[in-house]
């Protein structure tokens, strides 16, 4: 059994385009994987342990199971380990930290959606909540958009965080940015809404009217935009046992899983002006394929 560190990963320069292609192969095994709905587990207020199984197709050979963490106190706050079995023998292979893997899928899985779900047209994408989950986006996105068109990237004033994320993107001159002051200003005319924000008790925005038609909202964390559920015009998630609690799950006027779209079963978008919500609340798949991947690079 080999533990493989988050400085083992790191290591190896998986790229943010990489890590969006493999994202996609993952998303297209999913109705051949085995992949129960995660288990949530409240120890205190909203601290969570979620714990996350997924049998690999049998070509892979591979189970695995990510502990995911978070406790309020903790720097960081959330924190992730992972163990990678042989499937046919049961033999653990691995022990592996997996904050870096849970980053990356992440923003890559966002930044899939985006590119699979936008309009034809979009150009400005807004951003809220810009610590880690919503830099690993931005990175798997400006790897995966055309150099050669400009966008605006419309960032939410918090402490010195637009300032931050400004400054690290600096260098791709195609990307324009704008700092905006509410959350109004974050959500007009924006062309796609990404919200990495953990914590928020109030919706984000009650004035329906503000949400532009072909509008595409990324809610990486799900919170604050159960009005949007009500009238928005379709409803993408990565697992149907993640939403199907959500309250407002048989109100969605229509509901389909993103790899469905993947797959080329059915069109991501009818129209341009259909407003879209992708919910991806996180699929061990991704996890454990990326530790397969993994894996297998540290011991050729």
């Amino acid at each position: 059994m080999r533990h493989i560190t988050n400085e083992d990963i790191i290591h190896l320069g998986i790229s943010p385009a990489e890590c969006v292609d493999w994202v996609k192969e993952a998303f297209c095994l999913k109705y051949d994987a085995q992949l129960p709905p995660k288990i949530s587990l409240h120890p205190q207020g909203n601290d969570f342990f979620n714990t996350m199984p997924c049998l690999l197709p049998q070509k892979y050979d591979r189970f695995g199971v990510k502990i995911v963490s978070r406790i309020a106190g903790n720097k960081p706050s959330l924190h992730s380990d992972l163990l990678l079995y042989q499937a046919s023998t049961g033999e653990l292979l691995s022990f592996m930290d997996a904050d870096w893997i849970t980053q990356m899928r992440t923003g890559a899985v966002a930044a899939l959606a985006i590119h699979t779900l936008q309009s034809s047209t979009a150009n400005t994408y807004a951003f809220v909540g810009l610590g880690s989950t919503a830099i690993a986006t931005m990175q798997c996105l400006l790897a995966i958009l055309p150099t050669d068109k400009p966008i605006t990237c419309k960032l939410l004033r918090y402490k010195q965080q637009a300032e931050q994320f400004t400054q690290l993107f600096a260098a791709h001159t195609h990307v324009h940015f704008e700092i905006v002051d509410s959350h109004e200003e974050l959500i007009q005319d924006s062309d796609v809404i990404v919200s990495a924000v953990t914590e928020m008790p109030s919706l984000f925005c009650e004035d329906n009217e503000l949400y532009k038609e072909g509008v595409l909202l990324v809610p990486i964390h799900t919170r604050g935009f159960q009005n949007c559920d009500l009238f928005f015009d379709h409803i993408f998630a990565d697992d149907t046992a993640h939403v199907s609690g959500f309250k407002y799950f048989n109100q969605f006027k229509q509901f389909n899983e993103l790899s469905e779209v993947l797959l080329h079963q059915i069109p991501a978008r009818l129209s341009d002006k259909e407003r879209i919500i992708a919910y991806n609340i996180g699929l061990g798949l991704h996890d454990i394929y990326f530790a397969h991947h993994i894996y297998e690079r540290l011991t050729r």
